[in-house]
């Protein structure tokens, strides 16, 4: 109960502040004071519209937004979310072009769970969507999910990863972006030890944290400084009384973008204040660059804790996939036995998340993978985040990343997926 009014308490207190933000908007914008010039009320008015905004997109899941896409033929095609397999804590998505013969080129982008949506990846779904059958795991809000689904922990997580593998057959090209790229190498070595025929056939490893102690970071530092006590005693709530999942253990998303804001509360602080001077001028837009970004980035979801903990204890603490010695449900898996998928690792030269040698040392780990079938980039002035999305994506990860699709693909007589139900 202690937890589950504490989870309640941080939703009342953004909910507050969303109504502060409201209060504010309508009082400064009374038509009576239009007849006083106060600048004053332009800039109520102008932080009341920011301020409920931003507390109001903590709570919205964000809409994927991919209206349409120009094609070759000059004509702008619908793209229509359908999924594909729907399961407890996450579902494999399709982003179907209508009017559009199907493509060669089938990839898997996996989406990481690690507070944001998958949405997070909208900018580089879209620029896939060009020319390939794009699928996404699209992970479920934790305080949406019942405790009766049971939990959800970095082995339920690989287990959904080769469903989704085994599923779209393999001609896959799998694109595993930051936190999931561990995961994703091990439910690829999974299975190769126990489907091979559905392995894919290239798997592309983005800025993720395989080795967390080949290059150090702020996040491998608090990793190795924290106990698990210390974490599960300060991190994790139960889902309060609001929502489906109510009891629900969880790293709640609220907390989580604390800890992200706490970063870079120098540059926030400064994006919030110019973005208050800019509405209370008449210079800002629904849809200019501070709102497109924020609505995406202040979007958060709850992590159930199992994953959230297995992943520090696992991944970072006990680096056991870096030492190859993940087990999943009892069987150890050997990434060794890795001999036909193309590995391919893309990193950023000032990434301060996932630092350069986290990435590519899972080159070394695919001791049964011939170097022809081996690549790694490193992208030069290029952060976390435009690795997979911006400029440095489209100019220049991108084209790497379909030639080496092109290089490593598998034929396969299988159609496209039809709509399930995995249960």
């Amino acid at each position: 109960m202690r937890y589950m009014m504490s989870y309640d308490l941080m939703e009342t207190v953004r909910n507050a502040n969303q109504w502060f933000g409201a209060t504010a908007l309508s009082m400064a914008s009374y038509p009576a004071f239009a007849a006083l010039p106060n600048p004053m009320l332009s800039w109520m008015a102008a932080w009341g519209q920011v301020t409920e905004r931003s507390f109001e997109r903590m709570v919205a899941k964000p809409d994927w937004g991919i209206p349409a896409t120009t094609l070759p033929d000059g004509k702008d095609h619908l793209v229509e979310v359908d999924t594909v397999v729907e399961k407890p804590f996450g579902d494999l998505i399709h982003f179907r072009v209508t009017d559009r013969a199907e493509q060669p080129r089938k990839v898997l982008v996996v989406a990481p769970m690690s507070g944001h949506y998958a949405t997070l990846l909208r900018s580089t779904v879209k620029s896939l969507i060009e020319n390939c059958e794009v699928y996404v795991t699209d992970w479920h809000n934790a305080r949406d999910i019942p405790v009766s689904a049971g939990k959800f922990d970095v082995e339920d997580y690989t287990l959904y990863l080769v469903d989704f593998m085994r599923e779209l057959g393999p001609d896959t090209h799998v694109v595993a972006v930051c936190q999931p790229a561990p995961l994703t190498l091990a439910a690829t070595a999974y299975l190769a030890e126990i489907d091979p025929k559905a392995q894919p056939s290239s798997l592309t490893l983005i800025g993720g944290p395989v080795d967390p102690d080949a290059t150090p970071t702020d996040v491998t530092d608090f990793g190795h400084r924290v106990t698990m006590g210390q974490l599960e005693q300060t991190m994790i709530q139960r889902v309060g009384f609001k929502y489906k999942g109510v009891g629900r253990a969880v790293y709640p998303g609220l907390l989580q973008l604390a800890s992200f804001m706490s970063m870079n509360m120098d540059r926030h602080s400064k994006a919030f204040s110019e973005q208050i001077l800019r509405v209370s001028r008449g210079e800002a837009t629904d849809h200019d660059a501070h709102n497109r970004f924020y609505d995406e980035y202040l979007a958060v979801m709850d992590m159930p804790a199992e994953f959230y903990l297995s992943t520090v204890e696992r991944v970072f603490k006990n680096r056991e996939i870096a030492k190859n010695e993940f087990t999943v449900q009892g069987h150890k898996v050997d990434i060794g036995k890795i001999t036909d998928v193309a590995v391919k690792t893309v990193e950023g030269a000032k990434d301060d998340i996932s630092a350069p040698g986290q990435c590519i040392a899972a080159l070394d780990l695919c001791t049964g993978l011939p170097d022809s079938k081996k690549a790694s980039h490193v992208e030069p002035d290029a952060g976390h985040y435009g690795i997979f999305a911006g400029r440095s994506w489209r100019n220049n990860i991108r084209p790497l990343v379909i030639d080496f699709m092109d290089a490593n693909t598998r034929k396969s007589s299988r159609k496209r997926p039809s709509k399930t139900a995995a249960k």
